[in-house]
Order: structure tokens, then C-alpha cells, then sequence
């Protein structure tokens, strides 16, 4: 029998969405040039970054994993990117991105070879890889050179879009068809819902968490190299912090933090989301009506990522409640 829509569990699936839509309509009618091509496209570039390492941080969590270390990895990135930009912009960019993928392999080598729990390994990773970034660059920033084309990953266009939108819409579309499309997507989630499981119906378990963690590492590094680009030097402090926006842009984006479900395109209406919110406190401040500080505005992002989280839990359990509740249909003789 042919069922009706199911609107609970298209709200609790696309809320972020639809929450994102409401923000920009909010901005739109209380901001003037919030719609504008300038603050839009300073918004897309800025966030593309964040939007890299949630792109990594969401498969790692749909396999049940987490991965602490994207922040300082990114970090990192910048800094051995901003030493190889003199030599040009493929240098650069591979050179960042190889430093991302070290890290990514040793996570994956210790979460897989020596089953280290994950929020250990990759701790142990964002320490190390703070601490490597900080001894490379002497505890400063370290120009990017202009004599080359490199800055032109950060700060360029293409087809009037920023440079590093357009990356991180590649790689969202290349994510979304891994995960939708081939077996390491569907192995992924069988992954998370059930590693035992997965054992047993012959998966690859080890070679899947070993790659996504690869993947998380060289995304960061990937992000490191447009934070380089885009601010004309690599900086060994600034990725503090992004580990939690990333998590909490996978979250609000619909992933759960146990695995086993997850989608691609919510994670990243969950980064704007996150981004949207940050721009309109900075339009507030504008307007001069109130004066918020940078830590007033944390609390506020906090706040309002926390009433997003529990409304899409109520919406999940409520959803989930009428199907664990309902008894099993006969079989078909």
C-alpha cells in the first residue's frame, strides 16, 4: 500500500534548510545590502573553508568517529603552503593539501591498526599538529608570496564566484555522489550503524575508516591552503576552534553523532547556516542599536545551535516513535 508523505520526517530531515531560508529572509527585510553581491559573496568565501573540514568531519561521523584534529591540521596547512608559495600555485596547493594527508593517515593508522578510540587518536593528532605548525613558523605568521599566482586560491574569482566556493561546491558534489552513489558510501553508514555487522557481511572496515579519516586530513589541509591564500599568510593559531564548527555544522545539519545516518547536502546548508548567523550579529552591531563583543556573540551561536539541536531531536524522536511503536507487517505468502 502506497504511503502519504511523511512531513515529521521531511521537517526533521530539512529543518537546517529551512531554518537557513528564514535567516536570509530575516537579514533580507531588516539589513539593508545583506542581499548584496559583496557581503553574499564575502559570506561564500569566507565560509568555504569551514565548509571543507564539515564536509571531511561528516563522514567521519556517519562511520561513528570523530576527528578533533581538522582545526589544527588546517593550521598546519597554511603554514607549510605559505613556506611552498614562492614556488607557485600547484606547489602550494599540493604541499598544504600532502600536510593534511599525513595527518589524515596517521589518524587512520592509529583508529584502525593500533584501535586507539578516535577522540583519543585524533586529540593526540591536534595537539601534535598544533605544536608542528607553531615550531615551523617560529611562532608567527608566515607571508604567502605575491611574485606567484597562489594568492589567487583565496582571494580570486571565477565566473564572478569566489575561487574557493567553487572548490568547496566541487567537493560537496563529488561527497554527495560517493555517498549516494558507490559502495563506500553505503558502507559508510552500514559502518556506523553497526561495525559489527558490517564485519559480518564481509565489508572492509578497517580500509573505509582508514579512508575517511584520509579524507578529513586532506580536506583540512585543503582548507589550510585557501586560509593562506585568502589572508596572505599561514597562521599556526587560527584554526582553534574549527573542530567544533564543524561538528556542530554536521549536527545541526541533520548527521547523527552516533553514525549510521547522515547527508552531505544538510551539512552544508548547516555551515551557512552557522555563517548566515554570524553575519547577521555583525549587521546587528552595524545598526548600533546594541554592542555586541566577540564573546557575546559565541554565547549567542551557542544558544542558537543549541535550540537547533534540540529541535531537531524532538523532531527525530517524535518521528521515530510512531515506527519503533507500530507492530511489524505480516509477510506476503
Amino acid at each position: 500500500m502506497r504511503r502519504g508523505v511523511n512531513w515529521g520526517q521531511m521537517l526533521a530531515s530539512y529543518g537546517v534548510v529551512l531554518a537557513l531560508l528564514a535567516l536570509i529572509l530575516f537579514g533580507a527585510m531588516r539589513y539593508d545590502n545583506f542581499l548584496g553581491s559583496f557581503n553574499i559573496l564575502s559570506v561564500l568565501r569566507y565560509n568555504s573553508m569551514f565548509a571543507l573540514i564539515s564536509l571531511g568531519m561528516c563522514f567521519v561521523i556517519m562511520t561513528g568517529g570523530i576527528d578533533l584534529s581538522v582545526g589544527s591540521v588546517a593550521a598546519l596547512g597554511s603554514v607549510v603552503a605559505a613556506y611552498a608559495s614562492p614556488y607557485g600555485l600547484v606547489p602550494g596547493l599540493v604541499a598544504g593539501v600532502s600536510a593534511g594527508l599525513i595527518a589524515g593517515t596517521l589518524n587512520g593508522l592509529i583508529v584502525t591498526r593500533l584501535k586507539i578510540m578516535p577522540f583519543i587518536a585524533t586529540l593526540a593528532m591536534m595537539l601534535a599538529a598544533s605544536g608542528t605548525a607553531l615550531l615551523l613558523a617560529r611562532n608567527q605568521s608566515v607571508a604567502v608570496s605575491y611574485a606567484t599566482a597562489f594568492t589567487e586560491l583565496g582571494q580570486g574569482n571565477l565566473f564572478g564566484l569566489p575561487v574557493p566556493a567553487l572548490i568547496a561546491v566541487l567537493a560537496y558534489v563529488l561527497g554527495s555522489l560517493v555517498l549516494n552513489l558507490t559502495s563506500t558510501g553505503r558502507a559508510v553508514l552500514a559502518i556506523g550503524g553497526s561495525e559489527d555487522a558490517s564485519r559480518m557481511m564481509g565489508l572492509p572496515v578497517e580500509r573505509i575508516t582508514f579512508l575517511v579519516y584520509l579524507a578529513s586530513g586532506g580536506l583540512a589541509g585543503l582548507a589550510g591552503v585557501i586560509l593562506a591564500a585568502q589572508f596572505g599568510a599561514g597562521q599556526p593559531i587560527e584554526g582553534v576552534g574549527w573542530e567544533l564548527f564543524a561538528i556542530a555544522s554536521v549536527v545541526v545539519g541533520g548527521t547523527l553523532l552516533t553514525g549510521g545516518a547522515g547527508s552531505v547536502g544538510t551539512t552544508l546548508a548547516g555551515v551557512l547556516l552557522l555563517g548566515v548567523v554570524f553575519n547577521i550579529l555583525n549587521f546587528e552591531n552595524g545598526k548600533g542599536w546594541i554592542s555586541l563583543s566577540a564573546y557575546w556573540q559565541s554565547v549567542i551561536r551557542g544558544l542558537f545551535l543549541l535550540a537547533v539541536v534540540l529541535l531537531q531531536a524532538h523532531l527525530t524522536h517524535r518521528v521515530a516513535g510512531p515506527v519503533a511503536a507500530a507492530p511489524p507487517e505480516p509477510p506476503v505468502r
